[in-house]
């Protein structure tokens, strides 16, 4: 493996566009970007990238790594994610999340799944608990897996959606509590992220802990654009100063991901308050009016890709990254991602000219090369 790289003639969106650059990296992070770079480092591999665009590797901070599914029985578990998905997806990023079945899928093997995940070279985080309320911990105690779970960033809940425990509004203000002194006990940020169903309850209650005190900023809600009035009381939220989420794998009620982000601009929304995620490895069950489950798909992590592609030729690629690259990596403190500078970490995503990619690399290690995969799993082929 090189010691580090030189990167000639790459046409670099850090996201934002600062045209034709020479980036070095060695380790694992990026040491310079420059018109011109001369380097002099034992072992280094030069690599004309001929206009090839540059930007940071992606974040998605909602994949299912250990498999959601599971409401319509053992059998509809959906699968565990392999490293080579986040390769393909050209994801360096990444942060787990538990479902609806925490039985079969307790938070225990999620953060395993999560450090398998980093051992193979990803970075990668998790929420601790599911869709239940009181949280469902590995501690038994949301401030005890905050200080003693390094990859957990804070709780997930579910509000608004028939398969949850419909917390109430002191509830939420309770879990967002530990959220906060479970942060501030740790010396980070911390946050409550929220799958949010169709009944548009969950803003009003949001609200009103702000009111009582609460920042904005520790309250994260997600699928924000399934139905109409929530994603309505969602692009309010922003102009508040919350951030939203927004799902690339379907369930948009005003087309895709792309239309979502849109309508939100128009309509007023900060541009660095709104985050895309896949929910990659979720089921996207459909159910009747009775509630009774009709059909399963599964969420893909590629349609973060899909998305941006689509979202890049509607307003140009240098904003269309932002919800999975700077904003993102904002919003969750992780100083050390989303974006291309000098002392970031060396991940880069090399794309052509219609936003495919060609060459991927974790922290400096390349794991994609000419659009194949070559870095794998443990255990796959």
């Amino acid at each position: 493996m090189p010691t580090g790289y030189l990167f000639r003639n790459a046409e670099v969106y850090a996201p934002e566009h600062l045209g034709r650059k020479d980036i070095l990296v060695v380790g694992q992070k990026i040491i310079a970007i420059d018109n011109h770079i001369d380097a002099k480092v034992p072992g280094l591999e030069e690599v004309d990238l001929e206009g090839a665009i540059v930007t940071p590797g992606l974040i998605d901070q909602h994949i299912h790594v250990t498999g959601g599914g599971g409401e319509g029985g053992t059998v509809t578990r959906a699968p565990e994610l392999n490293f080579s998905e986040l390769v393909e997806a050209g994801i360096t990023s990444f942060v787990g999340v538990s479902g609806t079945d925490s039985e079969t899928r307790p938070i225990e093997a999620l953060m395993a799944k999560v450090r398998a995940l980093t051992k193979e070279g990803a970075s990668g985080w998790m929420w601790t608990s599911n869709y239940r309320y009181p949280p469902t911990t590995v501690t038994g105690d949301v401030r005890k897996d905050l200080l003693t779970i390094p990859e957990c960033l804070g709780v997930k809940i579910a509000m608004g959606d028939h398969r949850c425990s419909f917390p109430t509004t002191q509830e939420v203000l309770r879990v967002l509590s530990d959220c906060r002194v479970g942060g501030m006990i740790c010396g980070h940020d911390s946050y409550l992220h929220v799958h949010l169903g169709d009944l548009p309850i969950a803003f009003p209650a949001f609200m009103e802990c702000v009111k009582m005190g609460m920042p904005i900023k520790h309250i994260r809600p997600t699928h924000v654009g399934r139905h109409k009035v929530v994603f309505e009381q969602a692009i309010e939220f922003t102009k508040a100063g919350g951030y939203i989420d927004i799902t690339t794998s379907g369930g948009n009620y005003m087309g895709d991901a792309s239309d979502a982000f849109v309508m939100a601009l128009e309509n007023g929304a900060p541009i660095d308050r709104i985050t895309f995620s896949s929910d990659g490895h979720g089921s996207m069950p459909r159910f009747d009016e009775k509630g009774e489950m009709v059909g399963l798909a599964v969420c893909k992590v590629s349609d973060n890709l899909l998305i941006l592609q689509k979202l890049a030729k509607k307003i140009g690629l240098e904003k269309a990254l932002l919800p999975l690259t700077r904003t993102i990596a904002t919003a969750l403190c992780l100083e050390n991602k989303g974006t291309l500078e000098a002392g970031k970490d060396a991940d880069l995503l090399v794309m052509n000219a219609e936003h495919q990619p060609v060459h991927l690399f974790m922290k400096g290690r390349q794991v994609m090369k000419d659009s194949k995969v070559i870095v794998k799993g443990t255990f796959e082929v």
